[in-house]
């Protein structure tokens, strides 16, 4: 598996809103469905799901290649998931659809650490603030270019480990998946603000009919400039997106 490296790089700059800070302004519940009555700030609208921002959070939208040029780079693409950026952590999120009745998250998370375990990674079951979930230590291959950089261990097992944390809440006719890296994996001042991040979603289902695990499709913000594939470091595979992989993002400046 891929790490989370970033490819190309978009900020939603956040520091001249006058948007309370998410940090501590979590509700008792959350995430939302868009017809609850969630907590009033400030989100930026990606269409399926309203993500929260305030001081110090970074908004980065992963794109899937759609096109590329001659010589493979991408030059158009789809949004298919959010990822927000506190301090030295990450928080990528995606909302799919779900069963009117029964819930995805217990299926997606056995399903999660058997594709962990098979690429040699190892992962335990734990239990959060909004449930159940995953924790997992993932093989990811260190690029050449910061080969020298690494401990010489490191560098003679050929790759190095990245914790991960899987948040997964079932909300009614949606799934709304977190993945945490970074620092807030042991830090808990950063994890706290993720958190709350993750607890003042509000997810936009929709009325269309649609297969389970469908991700249900993300629009970039009014005004939104896509940057073209020069600015992309190398080619989306087209194949379905995972959490361990980014392809080239957008830009805009609030």
């Amino acid at each position: 598996m891929d790490d989370l490296e970033v490819t190309g790089e978009a900020e939603l700059d956040a520091t001249d809103s006058a948007a309370e800070d998410v940090a501590g302004a979590g509700s008792a519940s959350g995430p939302w469905d868009a017809e609850e009555s969630a907590p009033d700030m400030e989100r930026i609208d990606f269409g399926a799901i309203q993500v929260p921002i305030g001081p110090g959070l970074e908004v980065q939208v992963n794109l899937e290649a759609t096109e590329v040029d001659e010589e493979g780079n991408p030059v158009s693409g789809r949004p298919v998931a959010v990822t927000v950026v506190h301090g030295d952590s990450g928080l990528q999120l995606q909302a799919f659809a779900a069963p009117k009745r029964t819930g995805i998250w217990d299926e997606v998370r056995r399903e999660t650490a058997g594709e962990i375990q098979q690429a040699g990674g190892q992962t335990q079951d734990a239990t959060g603030p909004f449930g159940p979930e995953l924790h997992a230590m993932v093989p990811i291959q260190i690029p050449e270019e910061v080969m020298d950089q690494v401990p010489e261990e490191v560098r003679e097992q050929g790759f190095a480990w990245q914790p991960l944390r899987f948040l997964g809440v079932d909300g009614p006719r949606w799934f709304l998946r977190g993945v945490v890296s970074g620092a807030a994996i042991e830090e808990e001042e950063q994890w706290q603000v993720l958190e709350d991040v993750f607890r003042n979603v509000i997810v936009v289902r929709g009325e269309q009919p649609m297969p389970p695990r469908e991700l249900l499709e993300l629009a970039l913000p009014a005004g939104a400039e896509e940057s073209t594939g020069e600015d992309a470091d190398e080619e989306s595979d087209g194949q379905d997106f995972n959490p361990f992989q980014r392809g080239p993002e957008i830009t805009e400046v609030r």
